[in-house]
C-alpha cells in the first residue's frame, strides 16, 4: 500500500506546488488540485479492488491518451519507450538498415530498400519475405516489433533469413547497419531543357540545405524555370519552412507570425539570410495532404506572388507545436500556438477549441472566411488551407484498382516480373506492351478480385428498403436487370481501366530497378499536375496573369475533395 501513497503525494503535491507559486490563480489551481486528487484516489481504489490485476502504466497512458484527445490530435504524450521513434521523425536520422518493412497476411515483407543504404548494398530486394532476424522468428512479431529488431548501432551486423521468389531455398543475408539518414528531397531533375523539378517531403533537419543544394544543381543543369513538388508532405519542423521560404523571399520579409496563450513565447520569424533565387518562375504543386509546414512555404510564396500554386487546397493544420520535458525521461508535444502567413490569413480548417455537445468538431464555413490580400492584391482566403491559383482534382481510381493495390497484387506481379527480366528500358521509357499487360491479367485469374462497386451498395441498399415496404415485388424485375447489366460491365473493368492500372504497374515495375527515383520519373509523363505545372510555366502571360491579376482559375475558391488525414506534425 506504500507505493499507492506515494503515488497519491506526488499528484497533490504537483497540486500543492502550482498552488503555492501562483497565489492569483488560486481558484483555478483549487480545480486543478481536486481533479488531481480525485484521479490518485480513484486510480488507487481501482488498483486495489479491480477484480482482474491492473497494469498501472498502460492504465495510466490510457487516461492521458484519451484526456489529451480531447485537445486535438497533435498534442500527444511521449512515453521513454518511444523517444527513439520522436527523434526519428523530427531529425530524418536513425541507425539502422535503410528499408520499409510491414506485416502482411501474417508475413514480413520487405516493401522498399533504399538506394545506396546497407540494405540495398547487401542484396535485400522488395518482395523478399522476412523470416527472422538474428535468429528470432517474425512471424508472429508486429509492425513496431519488427522495427526494433532491424534498427541498432552502426557498425553493427544483423543476420537475415529470407525467402525469395524464383529461389526454393532461403537466403541469409547479413547486413552492416549504419546511421540513417532520410532525405527531404528524394528527387530533383530535369523535365524539359529549360525546365527544373524538385521533391520535398519532409521537413526534417537540413531541409533547407537539401533544397539549396537541389535548387542550385538545377540551375547548374540549365534550369530557368522550377516546379516544386510538395505534395502529401506532412510538415515537420517550424525553422525548416522559414529556411525554405527564405531561399525564394528578400532578406528581411517576414515569413511567419505565432500567436498562443504564452505571449513570451510569440513570434515573427524573418527571413535573415540573402535568398537563392528571387525571380526565378515557379509553381508549388499541393494535394490536400501537404499540411503545417508544407502550408507555410505554399502560403509564404502565394502571398508574396512569388509562384503559382498548382493541384489541391492544401490540408489546414495552422497550428504549431512544442516538446516539453516530462518527468522519467518522457515528454510532451503540445499544441502552443497558432500560425499567420504574411498576408496575415491563418489556415487552420477545424476548430479543435469548440466541439458540439457530441463531440463533433467545426469547420469555417466558406461564408464566414475573411478576404486578406497578397503582396499584388490578390484575394486569399483563412480558415481552410491554402487554396491554388490552378486547381488540380486527383483523379478517383477505379474500384478494381483500388482492389489490385489493397491485396498486393501490383506488389507482388512487380516481383515476378523483376526475377523474370534481368533489365528493363530507363524509368522515363519504360512502357509495358499490350502483351504484357495481358501477361498480368493472366497472372490474376484465379486470384480474389472481387469488390462491390457504389452502385452495387445503393442497389442493396434500394433492395432492403424495398421490401421493408413492400414494393419489391413492382421493381424486381427492373432491379434485378439493372444488377445484372452492373455485374457484367465489372467484369470487364480490367480492360475498361487497363490505362491506369498498366500506369501503377509501370510503377511499381520500376521501382525494383530504378529504387524510388526511377519511380517518380515514372510518373513525369502521364502526372495531371506535372502536366499542368508544365503548361503554366510554358505560357509566360498565363503565369504573369495567375500572380498580377488573378485571372482565370485563381478568381476561384475551389474546394478540392477533403479524403486525406493529413496530420503533419509541424512547428516542432
Amino acid at each position: 500500500m506504500r507505493k499507492k501513497s506515494i503515488l497519491a503525494a506526488t499528484f497533490l503535491g504537483g497540486a500543492a506546488l502550482l498552488v503555492s507559486f501562483r497565489p492569483a490563480d488560486n481558484e483555478r489551481y483549487f480545480e486543478i488540485a481536486k481533479n488531481l486528487d480525485i484521479f490518485a484516489t480513484l486510480f488507487k481504489e481501482v488498483n486495489t479492488y479491480y477484480v482482474d490485476e491492473v497494469p498501472p502504466a498502460k492504465l495510466v497512458k490510457t487516461g492521458i491518451d484519451a484526456m489529451l484527445r480531447s485537445l486535438d490530435p497533435y498534442t500527444n504524450y511521449i512515453a521513454e519507450d518511444d523517444i527513439e521513434d520522436f527523434r526519428t521523425m523530427t531529425t530524418g536520422q536513425y541507425g539502422g538498415i535503410g528499408a520499409v518493412v510491414s506485416k502482411r497476411n501474417g508475413k514480413t515483407v520487405v516493401q522498399a530498400a533504399y538506394e545506396g543504404y546497407p540494405a540495398q548494398k547487401a542484396g535485400l530486394l522488395p518482395g523478399d519475405e522476412i523470416l527472422n532476424i538474428n535468429g528470432v522468428v517474425v512471424d508472429k512479431k508486429s509492425n513496431a516489433d519488427v522495427s526494433k529488431l532491424l534498427k541498432g548501432q552502426a557498425n553493427s551486423v544483423v543476420k537475415l533469413l529470407v525467402t525469395r521468389y524464383g529461389q526454393e531455398a532461403p537466403v541469409e543475408i547479413n547486413i552492416t547497419r549504419d546511421k540513417i539518414q532520410v532525405d527531404n528531397v528524394p528527387y530533383y531533375g530535369m523535365l524539359t531543357p529549360e525546365i527544373g523539378y524538385f521533391q520535398l517531403s519532409g521537413f526534417t533537419v537540413d531541409a533547407g540545405k537539401e533544397v539549396r543544394l537541389a535548387v542550385s544543381k538545377l540551375k547548374e543543369q540549365g534550369a530557368k524555370k522550377l516546379i516544386f513538388d510538395i505534395r502529401d508532405n506532412p510538415g515537420g519542423l517550424l525553422n525548416e519552412a522559414v529556411n525554405i521560404s527564405n531561399l525564394f523571399v528578400d532578406k528581411g520579409r517576414d515569413i511567419v507570425s505565432t500567436k498562443g496563450k504564452v505571449a513570451d513565447w510569440n513570434k515573427t520569424y524573418k527571413a535573415l539570410d540573402m535568398p537563392l533565387d528571387t525571380q526565378i518562375p515557379m509553381v508549388v504543386i499541393t494535394s490536400n495532404r501537404s499540411a503545417s509546414a508544407s502550408e507555410i512555404v505554399s502560403g509564404v510564396l502565394q502571398d508574396y506572388d512569388r509562384a503559382v500554386l498548382v493541384g489541391e487546397r492544401t490540408f489546414g493544420k495552422g497550428l504549431v507545436q512544442a516538446t516539453r520535458p516530462l518527468s522519467y525521461n518522457s515528454q510532451l508535444k503540445v499544441t502552443t500556438a497558432k500560425y499567420y502567413i504574411p498576408s496575415g490569413r491563418c489556415i487552420q480548417e477545424i476548430d479543435y477549441t469548440h466541439r458540439a455537445d457530441d463531440g463533433t468538431l467545426g469547420k469555417v464555413p466558406d461564408s464566414l472566411r475573411t478576404a486578406f490580400k497578397t503582396q499584388a492584391g490578390r484575394a486569399v482566403y483563412d480558415g481552410g488551407g491554402v487554396a491554388p491559383d490552378v486547381a488540380v482534382q486527383e483523379r478517383e481510381i477505379a474500384d478494381i484498382t483500388r482492389v489490385l493495390l489493397q491485396k498486393s497484387y501490383l506488389f507482388d506481379y512487380a516481383t515476378r516480373y523483376r526475377a523474370q527480366h534481368p533489365s528493363i528500358a530507363s524509368a522515363r521509357q519504360f512502357k509495358l506492351t499490350d502483351t504484357d499487360y495481358q501477361q498480368f491479367v493472366d497472372y490474376l485469374k484465379g486470384k480474389d478480385i472481387n469488390y462491390e462497386t457504389e452502385t452495387e451498395k445503393a442497389l442493396t441498399s434500394l433492395t432492403k428498403k424495398l421490401k421493408a415496404e413492400k414494393h419489391y415485388d413492382d421493381v424486381k424485375t427492373e432491379l434485378e436487370a439493372t444488377r445484372r447489366k452492373v455485374t457484367t460491365n465489372k467484369a470487364n473493368d480490367l480492360t475498361r481501366f487497363k490505362p491506369e492500372i498498366r500506369e501503377l504497374l509501370e510503377q511499381e515495375i520500376v521501382s525494383r530497378y530504378y529504387f524510388q527515383k526511377g519511380s517518380i520519373e515514372a510518373t513525369f509523363d502521364d502526372d495531371p499536375n506535372i502536366l499542368t505545372a508544365l503548361a503554366v510555366l510554358g505560357d509566360q502571360s498565363r503565369y504573369t496573369a495567375l500572380l498580377r491579376t488573378g485571372t482565370e482559375e485563381a478568381k476561384t475558391r475551389p474546394e478540392a475533395k477533403r479524403n486525406g488525414n493529413g496530420s503533419g506534425s509541424g512547428g516542432r
